[in-house]
């Protein structure tokens, strides 16, 4: 994602169809709406993510923005709110959270299809495997990612929401039981076949659900490779707001939990390799770190990690049955056997967490 593709006005790929842009429209949305940006435009897709589409936007001059759209095709009615991710990356703007300077959001579903926002381009690494880690950071910057990682997270968790205006963001009672709705419902929606174990801890986790203090932003999908990271390990912006809403932070620590294998940590539900390499910390030390950092009492993390196994099952059996929907073209249901089993495997390590407390 720090790589950069000079533009200029000759360039095939600049005036090129590209899918999810509306090319003339969008080059003169940019041009009327954001100071400075002159066309026309090379829009290059970045890799990464089963919902909203980002792409990498590069001016004629060879300024780069960075914009954001729902996916293309069926949309679920509660997701993609384009409005909403603009609204909460120009609050956080005001705050010690590293993101992305907003500097446009469209409305209007004629210039594009569908609502979208623009940000400024981020210099940065997303590390989404063991190889790019070790390529890009030295064990100490992995030691240092890992602390800034928490640390950021913890930041996100201190904003003062009346001050960046983000008080109104959603609910401020009751998270993880509205969480346990919300998934719970899109999980019935989409399966693509009975799975008693996600049954069964959709019903421990409401009976057994911590008492919520006061209620702080919630990113509700944290994880290294949802922030860009500087050449010395430092968060330099988090990225991928779509499900941010207000509630109860350990909700992302547990979530954390689950999508990070130190080196030293027995394998996750989640595939994620990218803080396997030697320096990066265990999960157990991010743990720790954040107790610190925060001052919050995490001795009742492990319902927060079955509750984000549990979250991370329903998740993925959304994207499982959109892929055998055709969401990739016509796949044998073969090659999708990996997603079936990741779904399952979730869900097993949501139970014996539960069974473990």
């Amino acid at each position: 994602m720090s790589e950069s593709h000079a533009a200029t006005p000759d360039s095939p790929s600049v005036v090129a169809e590209v899918p999810g842009i509306a090319v003339p429209t969008v080059t003169a949305w940019l041009e009327t709406n954001v100071d400075g940006a002159t066309g026309p435009f090379r829009f290059d897709a970045i890799a990464g993510g089963h919902s909203n589409l980002t792409y990498r936007v590069t001016g004629t001059d060879g300024t780069r923005y960075v914009l954001r759209r729902p996916p293309l095709g069926h949309r679920l009615a509660s997701a993609h709110d384009m409005g909403r991710e603009h609204k909460i990356i120009h609050g956080l703007q005001r705050s010690n959270v590293p993101v992305a300077p907003a500097l446009g959001y469209c409305a209007d579903d004629a210039v594009n299809d569908a609502p979208f926002y623009v940000m400024g381009f981020v210099d940065g690494h997303v590390l989404r495997d063991r190889v790019s880690s070790e390529a890009v950071l030295s064990p100490a910057a992995r030691r240092h990612a890992s602390e800034s990682l928490v640390d950021t997270m913890a930041a996100i968790h201190a904003v003062d929401l009346q001050a960046v205006g983000l008080d109104d963001l959603g609910k401020h009672e009751g998270y993880i039981a509205r969480q346990l709705k919300r998934w719970y419902g899109q999980w019935n929606a989409q399966k693509t076949r009975e799975l008693a174990a996600v049954d069964q801890v959709h019903d421990e986790l409401l009976r057994r659900i911590p008492e919520q203090g006061p209620a702080t932003i919630v990113h509700g999908d944290y994880r290294l490779d949802n922030c860009m990271v500087g050449d010395d390990g430092s968060v330099v912006a988090v990225l991928d707001w779509e499900i941010c809403t207000l509630g109860d932070p350990l909700a992302d620590l547990g979530l954390l939990q689950v999508y990070w294998t130190g080196p030293n940590d027995p394998p996750s539900a989640w595939n994620g390799s990218a803080c396997s390499a030697p320096g990066f910390m265990d999960r157990a030390e991010l743990a720790v770190r954040y107790a610190e950092v925060s001052g919050r009492d995490v001795s009742q993390l492990p319902f927060y990690v079955s509750f984000a196994y549990w979250k991370l099952a329903c998740i993925l059996e959304g994207v499982y049955a959109r892929y055998l929907g055709g969401a990739l073209g016509q796949r044998d249901p073969a090659e999708l056997e990996p997603f079936k089993l990741q779904v399952e495997g979730a869900a097993a390590m949501a139970l014996s967490t539960l069974e473990s407390i």
